[in-house]
């Protein structure tokens, strides 16, 4: 068995640590700065880890190969499998003509594309954050948003906001109880002190998104509404999660999200759509955006403002359909919706769902931690049939027949998808790949362990631990199982609340998100803009810079300062 070494590099855990953290830095490096193809830069890093595992930390060959094929496995299953499905079931929906429909019943909540944006990407997308994750909103969203008429690479940025307010809860808690078995924590305090730091930042979010849509005025118009949308959101996750059950925040945060700005919407003044006028106008609604289009010449916009491809002010909707053919035009996203809930939530299909899993040790990973201890990573779980990914096939195969599309044309489509996201799903492969080497090997722990010696300054680097296992791995739940110990382990050393630190990794987690290169291979992917990840990466990296700050603000606030009343315990 393999036992990790903490600090490989003469004793020295800081020089170990800076060598431990070259693939991240390639990774990142290649990819925002050079703009080098998401792809590519992940084969680099990769490659970078595995150098460093062979020559500094001494790994044995079957560890390294094997790890590594087990991250890659992750990769393809559930990761990929998700993406391919979700982008045959949006494929379904162009080709059935049925786009203008959907389109025409969002633009009824509001003339403002901006309003529509917001609710789609803060509202719906929270709420297939709650059910499903690992990458599905960003993919449903960027498809809706570019229906609606944003140009691919603004609507690729705004989705990936899509689930910044819930992912902490996502996938009906997945995070929250990966977080209680990380640190021998309940899952109920963690579950209600994330509540609280998550609601507080969930505020935030929709004036983020609508600083992306139009920049200082879309919330200097529209701020009632970004208002209204955040609170019913926090107001939701917050009380939920403290009083009812932390895997329904989300859900229920999103509902009442989504309600309390449709009411206000009600209300809202509705200017002539014919009267707006705006020079820094989208192009034309696309009739088929799933159709790979172009990559767009819409540069990126400063911090805070619109920048060139700013969102017109209002649009004109299309002619609605009747109640039955708007019915067959969301029965892919309403079948989504159904059978997601029907294997998240305990019931006796998801019991019998669940039994047929299959769960087993990753052959060649005897791996033990710096303690002697085993480490726990080697659980490989297929659950073939409750995965998001084949419950979107299901979805798909169900709406093929309601949408009225022949065998041959959703195969067709099959096999466009599949073409559309290879690029996106070797770079997830590679990735995931990447991440769980790191982990195998010790480094993550080397950088984490570094990180945790800060002393009472921890409470401020707390934040940048989950966000980098955030960005690392483009999961929540990944990044809690990576450094929630480590967190609490340190919380414990400088005397502040283990649980607070424990929650802090997560919501921090979701802010990592936002510059997962995983994340952005997939939004690109689904905007058609395979090999821009680094454009993509160069729009979202100063929000989410800007809100880990914040974050980091809050928790010390929250530590030491007047919010140490919200600390749970």
């Amino acid at each position: 068995m393999y036992q990790q070494i903490l600090a490989p590099i003469g004793g020295s855990l800081g020089l170990s640590a800076a060598v431990a953290s070259l693939p991240l830095l390639v990774l990142i490096v290649l990819l925002g700065v050079f703009g080098v193809r998401a792809d590519v830069a992940a084969a680099f890093g990769l490659l970078a880890a595995v150098l460093i595992a062979v020559f500094v930390y001494r790994v044995p060959v079957t560890p390294l190969v094997s790890g590594t094929a087990q991250g890659a496995a992750f990769g393809l299953f559930p990761i990929t499998w998700i993406m391919l499905n979700a982008v045959w079931v949006n494929r379904l929906i162009d080709a059935s003509g049925l786009l203008t429909v959907v389109r025409s019943t969002f633009t009824g909540l509001s003339p403002d594309r901006r309003v529509q944006a917001l609710v789609v990407a803060f509202c719906f997308g929270a709420l297939l954050e709650a059910m499903a994750g690992f990458g599905a909103p960003v993919i449903v969203i960027t498809a809706i948003l570019m229906t609606l008429g944003l140009a691919p690479i603004r609507a690729a940025t705004v989705a990936m906001f899509a689930d910044a307010g819930g992912a902490a809860f996502g996938s009906m808690g997945n995070p929250i109880a990966a977080l209680g078995k990380a640190t021998n924590l309940p899952a109920a305090e963690l579950g209600q002190m994330v509540g609280r730091q998550s609601a507080i930042m969930a505020i935030c979010v929709p004036f983020v998104i609508l600083l992306v849509l139009d920049g200082r005025r879309g919330v200097r118009e529209l701020w009632p509404i970004g208002l209204v949308a955040g609170l019913g959101f926090a107001a939701g996750q917050a009380v939920t999660s403290n009083f009812i059950a932390y895997p329904l925040a989300d859900l229920i945060g999103a509902l009442l999200a989504g309600g309390a700005t449709a009411a206000v919407l009600r209300l809202w003044p509705r200017s002539d759509p014919a009267t707006a006028s705006d020079p820094t106008r989208d192009p034309a609604p696309q009739s088929e955006p799933m159709r790979d289009p172009a990559p767009p010449s819409d540069p990126a916009p400063a911090f805070g403002t619109a920048g060139p491809g700013a969102l017109p002010l209002q649009d004109s909707a299309p002619a609605r359909g009747s109640p039955a053919t708007t019915l067959r035009a969301f029965t892919p996203y309403l079948m989504l919706i159904v059978l997601l809930a029907l294997v998240a939530i305990d019931n006796p299909v998801a019991r019998a769902a669940n039994r047929l899993a299959l769960t087993f040790r990753w052959p060649g990973v005897e791996v033990a931690d710096v303690h002697g201890r085993p480490l726990s990573l080697d659980v490989f779980q297929f659950n073939w049939l409750t995965a998001t990914g084949t419950v979107v096939l299901v979805a798909g195969l169900v709406s093929t027949a309601i949408l009225r599309l022949p065998v041959r044309v959703a195969l067709r489509e099959y096999g466009l998808a599949a073409a559309r996201i290879r690029r996106a799903g070797v770079t997830v492969t590679l990735l995931l790949a990447l991440a769980y080497l790191m982990n195998y090997s010790g480094q993550v722990m080397t950088i984490g362990t570094w990180l945790a010696g800060a002393g009472g300054a921890f409470v401020l680097l707390s934040p940048l631990l989950g966000w980098l296992g955030g960005a690392a791995t483009g999961s929540d739940t990944s990044a809690n199982a990576l450094f929630g110990a480590i967190q609490v382990s340190a919380a414990e050393k400088i005397g502040i609340s283990p649980v607070l630190l424990a929650a802090t990794n997560s919501e921090a987690g979701v802010l990592g998100k936002l510059v997962s290169p995983q994340n952005l291979a997939v939004a690109a992917a689904m905007a058609g803009m395979a090999g821009r990840e680094g454009t993509l990466f160069r729009r979202t990296f100063p929000w989410s810079a800007g809100l880990l700050v914040a974050f980091a603000v809050l928790v010390a606030l929250m530590a030491t300062g007047p919010l140490s009343w919200m600390v749970v315990g």
